[in-house]
Protein backbone atom coordinates (compact mmCIF):
# COMPACT_ATOMS: atom_id res chain seq x y z
CA UNK A 1 0.00 0.00 0.00
CA UNK A 2 1.32 3.06 -1.25
CA UNK A 3 0.16 6.16 1.26
CA UNK A 4 0.12 10.21 1.22
CA UNK A 5 1.42 10.99 4.66
CA UNK A 6 1.63 13.80 6.37
CA UNK A 7 4.94 13.60 7.91
CA UNK A 8 8.22 11.40 6.97
CA UNK A 9 9.58 9.27 9.98
CA UNK A 10 11.53 11.69 12.24
CA UNK A 11 10.03 15.09 11.02
CA UNK A 12 7.94 17.79 13.58
CA UNK A 13 6.63 20.44 14.17
CA UNK A 14 8.46 23.38 11.64
CA UNK A 15 9.81 20.98 9.10
CA UNK A 16 8.84 21.50 5.48
CA UNK A 17 6.46 18.49 4.01
CA UNK A 18 7.11 17.80 0.46
CA UNK A 19 4.78 17.04 -2.25
CA UNK A 20 3.71 13.25 -2.09
CA UNK A 21 1.83 11.69 -4.41
CA UNK A 22 0.11 8.47 -4.09
CA UNK A 23 -0.13 5.34 -6.73
CA UNK A 24 -4.23 5.42 -5.01
CA UNK A 25 -4.18 8.58 -6.95
CA UNK A 26 -2.86 8.23 -10.74
CA UNK A 27 -0.49 10.51 -12.79
CA UNK A 28 -0.13 14.18 -11.38
CA UNK A 29 -3.17 15.86 -11.65
CA UNK A 30 -2.43 19.06 -14.29
CA UNK A 31 -2.54 23.12 -13.72
CA UNK A 32 -5.88 23.67 -15.82
CA UNK A 33 -7.71 20.67 -13.64
CA UNK A 34 -6.62 22.20 -10.43
CA UNK A 35 -8.35 25.36 -11.42
CA UNK A 36 -11.18 23.90 -12.42
CA UNK A 37 -11.06 22.15 -8.80
CA UNK A 38 -10.35 25.91 -7.34
CA UNK A 39 -12.92 27.71 -9.47
CA UNK A 40 -16.04 25.16 -8.18
CA UNK A 41 -15.13 25.29 -4.30
CA UNK A 42 -14.84 29.09 -4.78
CA UNK A 43 -18.30 29.09 -3.35
CA UNK A 44 -19.28 27.69 -6.28
CA UNK A 45 -19.19 31.24 -8.25
CA UNK A 46 -22.00 31.17 -9.82
CA UNK A 47 -24.19 30.59 -6.46
CA UNK A 48 -22.21 33.73 -5.16
CA UNK A 49 -23.07 35.54 -7.83
CA UNK A 50 -26.86 35.03 -8.55
CA UNK A 51 -27.95 33.93 -4.74
CA UNK A 52 -25.92 34.48 -1.61
CA UNK A 53 -23.76 37.62 -2.35
CA UNK A 54 -26.77 39.69 -4.04
CA UNK A 55 -29.02 38.25 -0.91
CA UNK A 56 -26.64 39.59 1.67
CA UNK A 57 -26.11 43.06 0.53
CA UNK A 58 -29.58 43.63 0.21
CA UNK A 59 -29.85 45.71 3.08
CA UNK A 60 -26.93 47.55 1.62
CA UNK A 61 -27.52 47.58 -2.26
CA UNK A 62 -26.93 51.64 -2.45
CA UNK A 63 -23.22 50.48 -1.98
CA UNK A 64 -23.16 46.98 -3.82
CA UNK A 65 -20.11 47.28 -5.70
CA UNK A 66 -18.42 48.75 -2.56
CA UNK A 67 -19.42 45.81 -0.35
CA UNK A 68 -18.11 42.86 -2.54
CA UNK A 69 -15.38 44.21 -3.87
CA UNK A 70 -14.58 45.53 0.01
CA UNK A 71 -15.55 41.64 1.01
CA UNK A 72 -13.03 40.37 -1.91
CA UNK A 73 -10.07 42.52 0.05
CA UNK A 74 -11.05 41.16 3.20
CA UNK A 75 -10.57 37.41 2.57
CA UNK A 76 -7.19 38.29 1.09
CA UNK A 77 -5.57 37.67 4.39
CA UNK A 78 -6.81 34.11 4.87
CA UNK A 79 -5.96 33.52 1.73
CA UNK A 80 -2.69 34.67 1.76
CA UNK A 81 -1.92 32.51 5.30
CA UNK A 82 -2.98 29.75 3.39
CA UNK A 83 -0.86 30.20 0.65
CA UNK A 84 2.28 31.10 2.50
CA UNK A 85 1.63 27.76 4.11
CA UNK A 86 1.39 26.09 0.33
CA UNK A 87 5.13 27.40 -0.26
CA UNK A 88 6.27 24.87 2.17
CA UNK A 89 3.34 22.22 2.04
CA UNK A 90 1.46 20.74 -0.85
CA UNK A 91 0.20 17.29 0.61
CA UNK A 92 -2.93 15.70 0.84
CA UNK A 93 -3.56 17.11 4.85
CA UNK A 94 -4.22 20.19 3.29
CA UNK A 95 -4.75 22.37 6.47
CA UNK A 96 -4.15 19.93 8.74
CA UNK A 97 -0.28 18.89 7.39
CA UNK A 98 -0.24 23.16 7.65
CA UNK A 99 -1.32 23.17 11.48
CA UNK A 100 0.92 19.85 12.18
CA UNK A 101 4.11 21.31 10.75
CA UNK A 102 3.39 24.66 12.75
CA UNK A 103 1.76 22.99 16.36
CA UNK A 104 2.49 19.40 16.27
CA UNK A 105 0.30 16.54 15.76
CA UNK A 106 -2.08 17.04 18.53
CA UNK A 107 -3.14 19.98 17.98
CA UNK A 108 -3.59 19.10 14.18
CA UNK A 109 -5.29 15.85 14.98
CA UNK A 110 -7.80 18.12 16.64
CA UNK A 111 -7.83 20.62 13.77
CA UNK A 112 -8.68 17.95 11.49
CA UNK A 113 -11.83 16.40 13.54
CA UNK A 114 -13.72 19.59 13.18
CA UNK A 115 -12.65 20.02 9.79
CA UNK A 116 -14.03 16.65 9.38
CA UNK A 117 -17.09 16.73 11.45
CA UNK A 118 -18.07 20.38 9.77
CA UNK A 119 -17.80 19.27 6.10
CA UNK A 120 -19.21 15.89 6.66
CA UNK A 121 -22.30 17.80 8.31
CA UNK A 122 -22.32 19.71 5.19
CA UNK A 123 -22.48 16.88 2.56
CA UNK A 124 -25.36 15.45 4.55
CA UNK A 125 -27.19 18.39 4.97
CA UNK A 126 -26.87 20.36 1.96
CA UNK A 127 -29.06 18.41 -0.88
CA UNK A 128 -32.13 19.60 1.42
CA UNK A 129 -30.82 23.23 0.57
CA UNK A 130 -30.58 22.40 -3.13
CA UNK A 131 -33.92 20.10 -3.05
CA UNK A 132 -36.09 22.24 -1.13
CA UNK A 133 -35.05 25.85 -1.02
CA UNK A 134 -33.38 26.30 -4.20
CA UNK A 135 -35.01 24.57 -7.28
CA UNK A 136 -38.70 25.35 -6.71
CA UNK A 137 -37.45 29.11 -7.45
CA UNK A 138 -36.76 27.86 -10.14
CA UNK A 139 -38.93 24.85 -11.46
CA UNK A 140 -41.94 25.05 -9.66
CA UNK A 141 -43.06 21.78 -10.42
CA UNK A 142 -40.04 19.91 -8.92
CA UNK A 143 -41.97 19.78 -5.73
CA UNK A 144 -43.40 16.95 -7.06
CA UNK A 145 -40.09 14.76 -7.44
CA UNK A 146 -38.19 15.88 -4.23
CA UNK A 147 -38.34 12.74 -2.14
CA UNK A 148 -36.56 11.04 -5.51
CA UNK A 149 -34.08 14.03 -5.68
CA UNK A 150 -33.24 14.16 -2.03
CA UNK A 151 -32.21 10.42 -2.63
CA UNK A 152 -30.80 11.37 -6.05
CA UNK A 153 -28.42 14.27 -4.95
CA UNK A 154 -26.38 12.25 -2.82
CA UNK A 155 -26.14 8.80 -5.20
CA UNK A 156 -24.86 11.21 -7.92
CA UNK A 157 -22.26 12.81 -5.95
CA UNK A 158 -20.86 9.15 -4.77
CA UNK A 159 -20.80 8.07 -8.48
CA UNK A 160 -19.10 10.56 -9.39
CA UNK A 161 -16.56 9.98 -6.90
CA UNK A 162 -16.03 6.29 -6.65
CA UNK A 163 -16.26 6.51 -10.74
CA UNK A 164 -12.61 7.69 -10.25
CA UNK A 165 -10.41 10.87 -10.27
CA UNK A 166 -10.15 11.75 -13.53
CA UNK A 167 -14.08 11.81 -13.69
CA UNK A 168 -14.40 13.99 -10.71
CA UNK A 169 -12.19 16.37 -12.52
CA UNK A 170 -13.96 16.21 -15.60
CA UNK A 171 -17.32 17.16 -13.63
CA UNK A 172 -15.91 20.01 -11.69
CA UNK A 173 -13.87 21.46 -14.74
CA UNK A 174 -17.11 21.53 -16.29
CA UNK A 175 -18.90 23.00 -13.33
CA UNK A 176 -16.47 25.89 -13.08
CA UNK A 177 -16.25 26.63 -17.22
CA UNK A 178 -20.30 26.55 -16.89
CA UNK A 179 -20.36 28.57 -13.91
CA UNK A 180 -17.83 31.66 -15.36
CA UNK A 181 -19.65 31.70 -18.48
CA UNK A 182 -22.97 31.74 -17.14
CA UNK A 183 -21.90 34.53 -14.32
CA UNK A 184 -20.38 36.37 -16.83
CA UNK A 185 -23.00 36.54 -19.09
CA UNK A 186 -25.34 37.47 -16.25
CA UNK A 187 -22.95 40.54 -15.29
CA UNK A 188 -22.64 41.33 -18.71
CA UNK A 189 -26.54 41.87 -18.91
CA UNK A 190 -26.84 43.44 -15.46
CA UNK A 191 -24.38 46.33 -16.47
CA UNK A 192 -25.92 47.25 -19.68
CA UNK A 193 -29.50 47.17 -18.39
CA UNK A 194 -29.28 48.52 -15.60
CA UNK A 195 -27.08 51.39 -15.83
CA UNK A 196 -25.71 51.51 -12.34
CA UNK A 197 -24.17 54.74 -10.74
CA UNK A 198 -20.16 54.64 -9.80
CA UNK A 199 -22.15 55.68 -6.38
CA UNK A 200 -22.53 51.68 -5.98
CA UNK A 201 -18.50 51.42 -5.08
CA UNK A 202 -19.31 54.40 -2.87
CA UNK A 203 -20.57 55.06 0.62
CA UNK A 204 -24.12 55.45 0.34
CA UNK A 205 -25.06 52.87 2.62
CA UNK A 206 -25.37 52.85 6.26
CA UNK A 207 -21.46 52.03 7.81
CA UNK A 208 -23.01 49.33 9.97
CA UNK A 209 -25.30 47.93 7.09
CA UNK A 210 -22.37 48.20 4.66
CA UNK A 211 -19.83 46.79 7.43
CA UNK A 212 -22.18 43.45 7.70
CA UNK A 213 -22.76 43.26 4.00
CA UNK A 214 -18.94 43.28 3.56
CA UNK A 215 -18.43 40.62 6.65
CA UNK A 216 -20.91 38.14 5.22
CA UNK A 217 -20.33 37.86 1.52
CA UNK A 218 -16.25 37.48 2.65
CA UNK A 219 -17.34 34.48 4.36
CA UNK A 220 -18.90 33.39 1.49
CA UNK A 221 -15.16 31.92 0.07
CA UNK A 222 -14.12 30.47 2.96
CA UNK A 223 -14.51 27.09 0.93
CA UNK A 224 -11.31 28.53 -1.39
CA UNK A 225 -9.09 26.07 1.05
CA UNK A 226 -10.61 23.28 -0.51
CA UNK A 227 -8.46 22.62 -3.78
CA UNK A 228 -5.39 22.23 -0.81
CA UNK A 229 -6.48 19.33 0.06
CA UNK A 230 -4.97 18.11 -4.00
CA UNK A 231 -1.56 19.69 -2.92
CA UNK A 232 0.07 16.36 -3.05
CA UNK A 233 -1.41 15.06 -6.25
CA UNK A 234 -0.59 18.18 -8.93
CA UNK A 235 2.29 18.29 -10.91
CA UNK A 236 5.04 21.37 -9.75
CA UNK A 237 2.86 21.39 -6.80
CA UNK A 238 3.93 24.58 -5.42
CA UNK A 239 3.45 26.73 -8.35
CA UNK A 240 0.73 25.05 -9.60
CA UNK A 241 -1.27 25.79 -6.27
CA UNK A 242 -0.43 29.02 -5.52
CA UNK A 243 -1.01 30.53 -9.01
CA UNK A 244 -4.27 28.24 -9.38
CA UNK A 245 -5.82 29.47 -6.19
CA UNK A 246 -4.89 33.01 -6.66
CA UNK A 247 -6.28 33.23 -10.52
CA UNK A 248 -9.29 31.01 -9.49
CA UNK A 249 -9.86 33.42 -6.82
CA UNK A 250 -9.34 36.59 -9.03
CA UNK A 251 -11.47 35.44 -11.86
CA UNK A 252 -14.47 34.69 -9.85
CA UNK A 253 -14.05 37.45 -7.38
CA UNK A 254 -14.67 39.42 -10.50
CA UNK A 255 -17.21 37.99 -11.72
CA UNK A 256 -19.37 38.29 -8.52
CA UNK A 257 -18.48 42.01 -8.21
CA UNK A 258 -19.61 41.87 -11.80
CA UNK A 259 -23.13 40.50 -11.30
CA UNK A 260 -24.05 41.80 -8.09
CA UNK A 261 -23.01 45.64 -7.93
CA UNK A 262 -25.77 46.86 -10.83
CA UNK A 263 -27.78 45.59 -8.06
CA UNK A 264 -27.80 49.32 -6.73
CA UNK A 265 -29.69 50.59 -9.76
CA UNK A 266 -32.47 48.63 -8.88
CA UNK A 267 -32.17 47.38 -5.28
CA UNK A 268 -36.12 45.11 -5.67
CA UNK A 269 -33.98 42.56 -7.43
CA UNK A 270 -31.94 41.61 -4.54
CA UNK A 271 -35.28 40.68 -2.48
CA UNK A 272 -36.25 38.04 -5.21
CA UNK A 273 -35.28 34.43 -4.29
CA UNK A 274 -32.36 33.98 -7.09
CA UNK A 275 -32.02 38.00 -7.81
CA UNK A 276 -29.65 36.59 -10.45
CA UNK A 277 -32.29 34.52 -12.24
CA UNK A 278 -34.58 37.89 -11.86
CA UNK A 279 -32.10 39.93 -13.87
CA UNK A 280 -31.92 37.17 -16.24
CA UNK A 281 -36.03 37.40 -16.46
CA UNK A 282 -36.70 40.77 -16.72
CA UNK A 283 -33.92 41.86 -19.45
CA UNK A 284 -33.15 38.61 -21.38
CA UNK A 285 -36.13 35.66 -20.96
CA UNK A 286 -37.24 33.10 -19.08
CA UNK A 287 -35.12 30.24 -20.73
CA UNK A 288 -32.04 32.28 -19.68
CA UNK A 289 -33.24 32.87 -16.28
CA UNK A 290 -34.12 29.30 -16.26
CA UNK A 291 -30.63 28.43 -17.08
CA UNK A 292 -29.24 30.44 -14.68
CA UNK A 293 -31.33 29.14 -11.92
CA UNK A 294 -30.37 25.80 -12.75
CA UNK A 295 -26.97 26.74 -12.84
CA UNK A 296 -27.14 27.79 -9.33
CA UNK A 297 -28.35 24.57 -8.08
CA UNK A 298 -25.34 22.55 -9.78
CA UNK A 299 -23.00 25.46 -8.43
CA UNK A 300 -24.02 23.93 -4.94
CA UNK A 301 -24.04 20.76 -5.71
CA UNK A 302 -20.15 21.61 -7.25
CA UNK A 303 -19.38 22.63 -3.56
CA UNK A 304 -20.42 19.63 -1.98
CA UNK A 305 -18.37 17.19 -4.98
CA UNK A 306 -14.63 19.25 -3.84
CA UNK A 307 -15.72 18.88 -0.19
CA UNK A 308 -16.27 15.24 -1.27
CA UNK A 309 -12.81 14.90 -2.88
CA UNK A 310 -11.10 17.30 -0.21
CA UNK A 311 -12.60 15.20 3.04
CA UNK A 312 -11.20 11.73 1.37
CA UNK A 313 -7.86 13.28 1.05
CA UNK A 314 -7.60 14.39 4.61
CA UNK A 315 -8.97 11.01 6.03
CA UNK A 316 -6.49 8.90 3.75
CA UNK A 317 -3.80 11.55 5.41
CA UNK A 318 -4.77 10.99 8.99
CA UNK A 319 -5.42 7.22 8.81
CA UNK A 320 -2.94 5.71 6.13
CA UNK A 321 -6.24 4.14 5.31
CA UNK A 322 -6.66 3.40 0.91
CA UNK A 323 -8.42 6.17 -1.01
CA UNK A 324 -10.74 4.10 -2.73
CA UNK A 325 -12.36 2.64 0.47
CA UNK A 326 -12.57 5.72 2.29
CA UNK A 327 -14.12 7.46 -0.86
CA UNK A 328 -16.81 4.25 -1.42
CA UNK A 329 -16.80 4.78 2.70
CA UNK A 330 -17.98 8.44 2.62
CA UNK A 331 -20.60 7.84 -0.44
CA UNK A 332 -21.76 4.37 1.70
CA UNK A 333 -22.54 7.03 4.26
CA UNK A 334 -24.05 9.72 1.72
CA UNK A 335 -26.46 7.63 0.39
CA UNK A 336 -27.27 5.85 3.44
CA UNK A 337 -28.23 8.93 5.66
CA UNK A 338 -30.04 10.00 2.53
CA UNK A 339 -33.47 8.21 3.68
CA UNK A 340 -33.54 9.54 7.08
CA UNK A 341 -33.73 13.30 5.51
CA UNK A 342 -37.14 12.41 4.22
CA UNK A 343 -38.38 12.16 7.29
CA UNK A 344 -38.07 16.30 8.03
CA UNK A 345 -35.66 18.05 5.41
CA UNK A 346 -35.59 21.28 6.73
CA UNK A 347 -35.52 20.49 10.26
CA UNK A 348 -32.06 18.12 9.77
CA UNK A 349 -31.08 21.08 7.39
CA UNK A 350 -31.76 23.53 10.36
CA UNK A 351 -30.44 21.35 13.09
CA UNK A 352 -27.06 20.36 11.46
CA UNK A 353 -25.98 23.80 9.84
CA UNK A 354 -25.07 25.44 13.41
CA UNK A 355 -22.85 22.50 14.44
CA UNK A 356 -21.33 22.01 10.97
CA UNK A 357 -20.33 25.88 10.78
CA UNK A 358 -19.07 26.32 14.67
CA UNK A 359 -16.49 23.30 13.52
CA UNK A 360 -15.43 25.07 10.33
CA UNK A 361 -14.74 28.04 11.98
CA UNK A 362 -12.64 26.56 14.76
CA UNK A 363 -10.63 24.53 12.92
CA UNK A 364 -10.15 27.79 10.51
CA UNK A 365 -8.98 29.78 13.56
CA UNK A 366 -6.31 27.01 14.24
CA UNK A 367 -4.76 26.88 11.15
CA UNK A 368 -4.76 31.39 11.50
CA UNK A 369 -3.42 31.33 15.30
CA UNK A 370 -0.64 28.65 14.39
CA UNK A 371 0.93 30.42 11.61
CA UNK A 372 3.13 32.70 13.34
CA UNK A 373 4.83 30.14 14.68
CA UNK A 374 5.14 28.36 11.29
CA UNK A 375 6.78 31.74 9.88
CA UNK A 376 9.12 32.30 12.57
CA UNK A 377 10.55 28.43 11.80
CA UNK A 378 10.81 29.35 8.72
CA UNK A 379 12.20 32.66 8.96
CA UNK A 380 9.96 34.79 8.03
CA UNK A 381 9.56 38.37 8.51
CA UNK A 382 7.28 38.20 11.82
CA UNK A 383 5.77 41.79 11.39
CA UNK A 384 3.93 40.84 8.37
CA UNK A 385 2.82 37.55 9.44
CA UNK A 386 1.36 38.64 12.85
CA UNK A 387 -0.40 41.25 10.87
CA UNK A 388 -2.06 38.58 8.69
CA UNK A 389 -2.73 36.52 11.50
CA UNK A 390 -5.11 39.06 13.35
CA UNK A 391 -6.84 39.70 10.21
CA UNK A 392 -7.70 36.00 9.50
CA UNK A 393 -8.18 35.70 13.08
CA UNK A 394 -10.61 38.27 13.15
CA UNK A 395 -12.10 37.08 10.32
CA UNK A 396 -12.65 33.32 11.15
CA UNK A 397 -13.85 34.87 15.08
CA UNK A 398 -16.62 36.91 12.78
CA UNK A 399 -17.72 33.90 11.24
CA UNK A 400 -18.19 31.94 14.67
CA UNK A 401 -19.85 34.72 15.97
CA UNK A 402 -22.55 35.59 12.66
CA UNK A 403 -23.33 31.84 13.07
CA UNK A 404 -24.15 32.31 16.60
CA UNK A 405 -25.69 35.13 16.41
CA UNK A 406 -27.94 33.89 13.39
CA UNK A 407 -28.66 30.52 15.61
CA UNK A 408 -30.04 33.05 18.69
CA UNK A 409 -31.79 35.83 16.13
Amino acid sequence: MNLVLTSPTGSGPGSTTPNRPSRDTGPPIGGWAFVGVAVTSLGGPLALAALYAPSIVAGASASAGLATLAAAVVFGAPLAIWLRYSRHITDAGGLFAFVEAAAGRRLALVQAGLWIVSYLLYLLYTTAQIVYDTLPAVLPGERRYQRVLELAVPLALAAVMIAGRRTTLVVTGVLAAGQLALAAGLGGVAISHLHTPVSSFGAGAPTGTLATATGQTALLYVCGSLPLFLGGEVARPRRTVRRGLIGAYLGSAAVIVAAVYPLAADPRLAHTPIPGMSIAQQFVGHDFAVVVGIGVAASVGGVMLVEYLALSRLVHAVTSWSLRPIVAGIGIALVGFAPLTLIDPIRIYDDLLKPSLVALWLSQLMVFAAYPRFAARHGNRMLPAWALTTGSTAFALYGLWATLQHSTS
